[in-house]
């Protein structure tokens, strides 16, 4: 990990992440972000990391050789038949 940095809160709440922590963590100009509070820290996550987390912990629920895409499909077409 980095060394720690300082920065202030600027008007309207707005925090400036050091350019050599934005190139740490792979963070582009523009990059989407998640914020929490975990134990009362303010934790910035890349959005790429939150999504991907996020999938890992959804295909641990579903069967080996399952499509998610292909099951919603195929329920939306079985219920547009029935109207």
């Amino acid at each position: 990990e980095g060394a720690m940095q300082h920065i202030s809160m600027g008007a309207n709440g707005r925090l400036v992440i050091p350019s050599g922590v934005r190139s740490e963590i792979g963070m582009p100009e523009g990059g989407a972000m998640v914020v929490s509070v975990q134990d009362g820290k303010v934790v910035l996550e890349p959005y790429r990391d939150v999504l991907a987390r996020v999938q890992a912990q959804v295909r641990a629920y579903v069967p080996e050789g399952i499509s998610l895409v292909d099951e919603v499909i195929r329920d939306r077409r079985e219920d547009a038949e029935r109207e």
